[in-house]
């Protein structure tokens, strides 16, 4: 809810294999591994030194240092000759035979295959498969828990209470208003069941002041409703951001600040308005401060005659989804059932803003409204009005789908949760956001589902 102005790793085989570096640049024969050396040169068993020098198959002993007062070898015979000059003249084509190119050598001895990063990648596709499954399958099942939710008939008699409330844009108090307007207003509720008006009438600055120039048409307002509309009340919409996920806000911790407050609060009302409603957000769950601050404006509203009323967060759709949402997503939005009910006893009127809820259907939004309703009633005192948050408005981001959050929707999952959990409850209605974006389709499924049934 706006409190401006509403309006508008991988080895490669060399790393395997430190061999593997130098066999690459050095030609060679790829069945050495398995062959002796006599097997890479025939004849180097009969002459070891003609592998090594060529020119000792010509001259074997010419190389050699004899040992002393040993005897001169003999010259070699025929057949030696004939051997060493064969091995000599065969010399390159042994060298081509034996050292086969770079790629010949490639070709020959296959590359195994990297099985270590195969199985990295087979790992990391089980992990996030089942990461995947862990939160899907959790959504899954709450998804049709609240679509279960929502079937159903509502009983009968679960109409409105002539309780019902809405919420009224900025330009009601700034000037912008005329007659006419008041008029057409006075048309659009006649026959329905709402009356409390929230007027927006700030929002109140970081400190807890409000300047008086903020709802300058106040008294015109107040005098042409009571005219127009008798019956009908005009509470003073408040509200500012809270200092609690950003440092820019109100900080309610602050004594001083929830003074002002206060003071804020007898100042609007000595305007003459028939109450006030404050919206104070983002509200984390357990605020202390915030229940501080509602014992000393209770004080205030009680001792004018009128109602204090609050706007609230929605409640845990389970027990201590707020904590987890708010290390996941660094913004609790719910509240604990218990918090609610300490808000709900300290005030006269708790407005639920029970849109806004990450539902992709309307099923399944109005399950979760049936839920929303049933958790309210359970922790709200009977002598508190409750009142449930109609979406009269339509976004399309994140948290909210038009298509999904619709009048019809939120109405039925009201009707059913107070059929299954306070069917004749009377201190009950619903309260419409906002007047100013709301189209006739939004009208007709409020009268025609809760104000005015056939």
């Amino acid at each position: 809810m706006d409190h401006a102005d509403p309006n508008p790793d991988t080895r490669t085989e060399a790393d395997a294999n430190p061999d593997a570096a130098s066999d690459t640049n050095t030609p060679r024969n790829p069945d050495a591994a398995r062959q002796p050396d006599a097997a890479r040169n025939p004849d180097a068993a009969r002459q070891p030194d003609a592998a090594r020098n060529p020119d000792a198959a010509r001259q074997p002993d010419a190389a050699r240092q004899p040992a002393p007062d040993a005897a001169p070898d003999p010259a070699p015979d025929a057949d030696a000759n004939t051997n060493t000059e064969t091995d000599t003249n065969a010399e390159p084509d042994t060298i081509a035979a034996t050292d086969p190119a770079p790629d010949s050598a490639t070709d020959s001895v296959p590359t195994p295959a990297p099985a270590r990063p195969r199985r990295r990648a087979r790992r990391a596709v089980r992990i996030a498969l089942g990461l995947v499954l862990a939160l899907l399958l959790p959504l899954l099942g709450a998804e049709t828990a609240l679509r279960v939710n929502y079937a159903g008939d509502p009983a009968d008699g679960t109409y409105t209470r002539g309780r019902d409330a809405i919420w009224l844009g900025h330009a009601w108090v700034d000037g912008r208003k005329r007659d006419a307007d008041i008029t057409a207003l006075a048309h659009r509720l006649d026959g329905s069941g709402i009356r409390d008006l929230y007027v927006h009438a700030g929002p109140l600055e970081h400190d807890g002041t409000l300047p008086e120039s903020a709802y300058r048409q106040a008294g015109w307002l107040i005098a042409a409703v009571h005219r127009e509309l008798p019956g009908i009340r005009v509470q003073a919409w408040l509200g500012d951001k809270l200092a609690t996920e950003e440092p820019d806000g109100m900080r309610l911790e602050r004594a001083a600040t929830r003074a002002a407050v206060v003071r804020s609060t007898r100042e609007i009302l000595a305007a003459g308005f028939d109450g006030v409603h404050f919206d104070l957000e983002p509200l984390h769950s357990g605020d202390g401060h915030y229940l501080a601050l509602l014992d000393s404006l209770h004080a205030v509203t009680a001792a004018a005659g009128v109602p204090l009323s609050v706007a609230s967060h929605q409640i845990d759709p389970l027990p201590g989804f707020h904590s987890f949402w708010g290390t996941v997503a660094g913004h609790p939005k719910w509240w604990s059932q218990e918090f609610f009910g300490q808000v709900a006893r300290r005030v006269d009127q708790i407005a639920v803003m029970s849109y806004d809820t990450m539902q992709p259907l309307p099923s399944t939004y109005g399950g979760y409204v049936a839920q929303q309703t049933s958790l309210a009633l359970e922790v709200t005192p009977p002598g508190t009005d409750l009142l449930m948050g109609l979406p009269f408005f339509h976004e399309n981001r994140f948290g909210h789908w038009a298509h999904a959050e619709t009048v019809p929707a939120a109405v039925r999952g009201v009707r059913l949760g107070l059929s299954r959990t306070d069917r004749d409850r009377a201190n009950f209605g619903v309260a419409l956001y906002v007047d100013f974006a709301a189209t006739e389709d939004d009208w007709t499924g409020y009268r025609e589902g809760w104000a005015d049934p056939r």
